[in-house]
């Protein structure tokens, strides 16, 4: 795919976020830990390259809701929790140093504001949830072997007006030596809006991956991502009261899979066009995560998909 058509792609994509978001209805909700998509961010950053990306997961063994009766309805836990989330964005290099990406999301999640306690367990359908934008600056660049660090910036919007906003920061931690290779990004996540509850509430958040690169199309890789409930900020609300906070750890095995990579020996073969044509590499990365806690679902199966052109 050529660069322009690329680009018409990011703006017809952009187009349709917006109008997904103007026409999303609001409902309210209280919100418990905050719950990002499960990836590893990274420093690389080529100017003018564009990444199209899948994150996907799906949960299942998910942890019973916890209900009591409240005068004449009930108060339900407010716990996160997910049966799928998919989210669709774009990234792209501005500089070696800073690139942005936009993206959508959609989720499947527990009814909002059950009314009974078999509605309490019933998860609603999958819905238009969010859109977002951020952006990853480099402080230390990291060629090969050695330690890389930098700082992510990111705003997602709720689709919903009476749900809350995020802003999460932190620092990137990255390090390679060989065949091995480490990644770190701890961040906290400051909530804007929705329900009094969430107000001004800042919760933390890591992502930590260890990874084996066994050859140039596959690895290994070892992943942690967990959540802490607010660590500062906002009242504590009658939910959070009567159940307490809610914390949310995985761990699990993660396989990656790369090809079409643009040193292919196939493209370098023909003429200059048509390896341009080629210059396309796919990323698949498909893994198991374990929850470690009550809280957190029994499983998550992650599936990411990265398209570099």
């Amino acid at each position: 795919m050529h660069r322009d058509s690329a680009r018409i792609l990011i703006r017809r994509l952009i187009a349709l976020a917006v109008s997904i978001a103007a026409s999303a209805c609001a409902t309210a909700a209280v919100a418990g830990p905050s719950l990002d998509q499960f990836e590893i961010k990274n420093l690389e950053s080529v100017p003018g390259a564009i990444e199209i990306q899948s994150q996907n997961d799906f949960s299942s063994g998910n942890p019973r809701r916890r209900v009591l009766p409240d005068g004449s309805g009930i108060i339900a836990d407010p716990n996160t929790i997910t049966r799928q989330r998919e989210g669709l964005e774009i990234e792209v290099g501005l500089t070696s140093f800073v690139k942005i990406r936009l993206g959508v999301e959609f989720e499947q999640g527990r009814i909002d504001d059950p009314k009974s306690f078999s509605d309490a367990q019933r998860i609603g359908p999958l819905e238009f949830d969010g859109y977002g934008a951020e952006s990853i600056w480099t402080v230390i660049p990291r060629k090969g072997d050695g330690i890389g660090a930098g700082f992510l910036v990111q705003w997602e919007q709720s689709a919903h007006s009476d749900e809350a906003s995020t802003l999460t920061i932190g620092p990137i931690f990255e390090w390679q030596q060989g065949a091995w290779s480490a990644s770190l990004n701890p961040t906290v996540i400051q909530y804007f809006g929705g329900e009094p509850e969430d107000k001004h509430k800042i919760d933390f958040g890591y992502a930590v991956r260890v990874m084996y690169q066994s050859s140039k199309e596959h690895a290994l890789a070892l992943e942690s991502y967990g959540g802490i409930e607010r660590i500062s900020g906002g009242n504590i609300g009658e939910a959070e009261r009567l159940f307490g906070k809610f914390n949310q750890y995985r761990l699990g095995p993660v396989f990656y899979w790369t090809f079409g990579d643009d040193d292919d020996d196939e493209a370098s073969s023909g003429n200059k066009k048509e390896e341009a044509e080629r210059n396309v590499e796919t990323t698949i990365g498909t893994g198991l995560l374990f929850g470690l806690n009550k809280d957190t679902p029994a499983t998550t199966l992650k599936l990411s998909v990265e398209i570099d052109y």
